[in-house]
Formats: C-alpha cells, structure tokens, sequence
C-alpha cells in the first residue's frame, strides 16, 4: 500500500514539473501581449483620469466658494486640499504615459 502511494506521489510530483516547463515556454510572448494590451488601454484611462480632475475641480471650486461666502477660517486648506487633488489627477496620466513611454 505504501509503495503504490509513493508512486502515485512520484507520478504527480513529475505531471506537476512537466505542465510548469510547459507553461513557462510562452512567457516571453504572454509578456509582450501584456505591454500591447496595457498599451491599449493607457489613452482611455488617462482621458478619464482627466475627466475625473474636471469634476473634483468642479466640485472643489463650488465647496471653496461657499466657504469663503460663509467667512469659514480654513478657505486656505480647503484650497490646497482640492487644487492638490486636482493637480494630481491632472498630472498622472501624463506620467503614466511617460512611464510607459508612449
């Protein structure tokens, strides 16, 4: 009983490294047809980033507004607050695409 055990083992453990040397020989190009899709989807994603940006600066303008209608004292953090959010949304697809250089 022990022995057909360790065979059945033995067997797995050698279907396991065949179908691992099996797989690794299409790495290079799973790889490259991962850049081309990343690729593909890099200018979609980074016009709604920037659309995203529009909206928080919308929405950030119209907070600060009110705040500084109403007297509040921190006009000044809520400023910085949402022009860095909006800097940031800004900025990223243009990094994203440098980083990727397209």
């Amino acid at each position: 009983m022990k022995k057909q055990s360790f065979i059945k083992g033995l067997f797995a453990v050698a279907l396991v490294l065949f179908a691992n040397s099996t797989f690794a020989q299409g790495g290079a190009g799973a790889i490259s047809q991962a850049t081309s899709d990343i690729e593909g989807y890099v200018e979609p994603v980074g016009q709604l980033i920037q659309a995203i940006g529009a909206v928080v600066g919308i929405v950030g303008g119209v907070r600060i507004y009110n705040k500084w209608n109403n007297g509040d004292q921190d006009v000044n953090k809520e400023l910085i607050g949402w022009g860095g959010a909006c800097i940031f949304l800004l900025l990223v697809p243009t990094i994203i695409t440098a980083f990727f250089g397209l």
